[in-house]
């Protein structure tokens, strides 16, 4: 007895601490050499979650669910199923978080109000946005905060701001919304807030400063649930989760090699714990993959992305582009965005714009395009003001008004320049590339050019290097020639890739004769063929 209770003292400590690692060795001790106390099972329980054994936290937690409900203990009974609740949430099961937060919510009916019944709320309100919307949350905030003025209690103001902020920058209205989910942090930051709720708020706030392109912010925050975790001893879930945001930074930012092995084994060890950011992490390591020309291994990280739960679009329909499938990329974009709310579909609309092109659809690109300006006007993040900038660009470029694209370029360029978008900044110097050629300055367009194979070859990625500058052209065909191979081998008509290179349809059908003559071919299926094995894919 002497031997459990030692160890008992010890492991009770280093979770007081935050030393999981510790705890979780003294407390499991603990527990083989005698039935632990239901509080104790308890700190187990929730120290099994932090130190990634997240199957082993959900069965002690359960366990000490039903002991509570034995005892007679209703207040722990419902702490835990909203822990339970909490946890089922973050590992992205909604179907079994609701089920805890039934429970709760059944228990709490007969207990007197407490911190508790806003914690229930909060849960309802979270796991409700899928299925509700933002209507409820908006109420919720409101009834949060007026019971932590109520019950002083300031956990509950911070997760009532965390609801009203979301609800606001969902809405269009960011710079209110990141306000109070600036304050919101302000509690967590004081170690007002139970950890797990506390980096469940971090996540949160991260997430959304992502979705919204802005990354200043984003950065600010990673750095600071750095920080926060820091407080912890050794390696606990939340660093795991601050290393895949972290690592997204990085591969904007341009460094795949140091990004690609980190992202891949962060989004291992996150799986099963919090597979909203493991499917983050696997949808990153496909876009790595993807702009490196690695089809099968962006494709297989795709997929286990979607399996996760998570977007896999516009990644998935890029890569289709870059295999020549054109049409299947547009189809795949136009699905992912049919019934989409204007936040979600700003990450799609600039790639659809560049499928659109890429098509020759002019229009199509010009109507998308004005779509994502309107969002960018109406959201104004750093983020969704550059990708409107660089999708009007490239429709400009390809309507031959070449002159009033270079300012527009300029503008594109001071964006990612601020967003350090390394990849992004090389797209823009291309298309300066082309403007210049439109005008005639062939001593710019060389120089424009090389600084985006410069900046490809840097990066890693290779088609893009591959695509510019390999060189004299197969087959002995023109850049003309190559040109409208291209589109036809990505699923353009002649129609289609007269409009895109501003030609008529005879002249399209002029160097397609000349094509099939000098590669050797009598059918477009051929052609296309031809064009994906001597990788002249489509313009990007």
């Amino acid at each position: 007895m002497d031997d459990l209770t030692a160890v008992l003292d010890t492991g009770r400590l280093a979770f007081a601490h935050g030393d999981w690692q510790v705890a979780h060795r003294d407390l499991s001790r603990a527990r083989d050499l005698g039935t632990l106390p239901t509080a104790d099972l308890d700190l187990l329980s929730r120290v099994c979650w932090w130190v990634g054994r997240a199957r082993e936290s959900l069965e002690l937690s359960e366990d000490v669910y039903n002991r509570f409900q034995q005892e007679g203990d209703l207040a722990g009974a419902a702490n835990k199923a909203l822990n339970l609740g909490l946890l089922w949430f973050i590992r992205g099961d909604l179907v079994i978080a609701s089920g805890w937060v039934s429970r709760a919510r059944r228990i709490l009916a007969d207990l007197p109000e407490g911190v508790e019944h806003g914690y229930l709320r909060y849960l309802d309100a979270i796991v409700g946005l899928d299925f509700y919307g933002l209507g409820p949350a908006r109420e919720t905030a409101v009834t949060l905060k007026e019971m932590g003025q109520r019950l002083h209690a300031p956990q509950l103001t911070s997760l009532g701001l965390v609801l009203s902020g979301l609800a606001d920058a969902h809405t269009g209205n960011p710079a209110a919304g990141f306000a109070q989910l600036d304050e919101a942090m302000l509690p967590v930051l004081a170690g007002q807030m139970p950890a797990e709720w506390a980096g469940d708020v971090y996540c949160t706030v991260i997430h959304t400063c992502h979705s919204l392109g802005d990354l200043s912010r984003m950065r600010a925050w990673t750095a600071a649930t750095e920080q926060w975790c820091e407080q912890f001893h050794g390696e606990v879930v939340y660093s795991g989760i601050c290393r895949v945001h972290r690592l997204q930074l990085l591969c904007t930012e341009g460094d795949w090699s140091t990004a690609e092995a980190g992202i891949e084994r962060s989004g291992a060890e996150l799986t099963g714990l919090n597979n909203w950011v493991a499917g983050e992490a696997y949808y990153q390591l496909g876009e790595i993959r993807r702009l490196r020309g690695d089809a099968g291994g962006a494709r297989a990280a795709f997929d286990r992305a979607r399996d996760l739960g998570a977007e896999t679009q516009p990644g998935a329909a890029l890569l289709e582009l870059a295999g020549g499938r054109a049409r299947e990329a547009s189809a795949a974009l136009r699905a992912a965005l049919a019934g989409r709310d204007r936040l979600s579909s700003a990450r799609l609309l600039g790639p659809a714009v560049e499928i659109a092109l890429t098509l020759g659809h002019t229009e199509e690109a010009d109507r998308l395009c004005g779509e994502l300006e309107a969002v960018a006007a109406d959201f104004a993040t750093e983020g969704f003001r550059t990708w409107a900038v660089h999708a009007r660009a490239a429709v400009l470029v390809a309507q031959g008004r070449h002159e009033e694209a270079l300012p527009v370029l300029r503008r594109a360029a001071a964006g990612y320049r601020a967003l350090r978008a390394r990849y992004e900044t090389a797209r823009i110097y291309e298309l300066c590339a082309l403007a210049h050629a439109g005008l005639g300055d062939e001593a710019a367009a060389e120089s424009d050019l090389a600084t985006a194979v410069a900046i490809y070859g840097e990066l890693g990625a290779a088609p893009d290097v591959a695509r510019l500058d390999a060189g004299p052209l197969p087959g002995g065909l023109t850049a003309r020639e190559a040109e409208v191979l291209r589109l036809i081998a990505a699923g353009a008509s002649n129609r289609d890739a007269a409009a895109a290179l501003f030609i008529s349809v005879k002249t399209v059908d002029r160097h397609l004769a000349n094509i099939f003559a000098k590669i050797g071919v009598s059918s477009r299926t051929a052609a296309a063929a031809w064009a994906h094995e001597h990788r002249l894919r489509g313009p990007r």
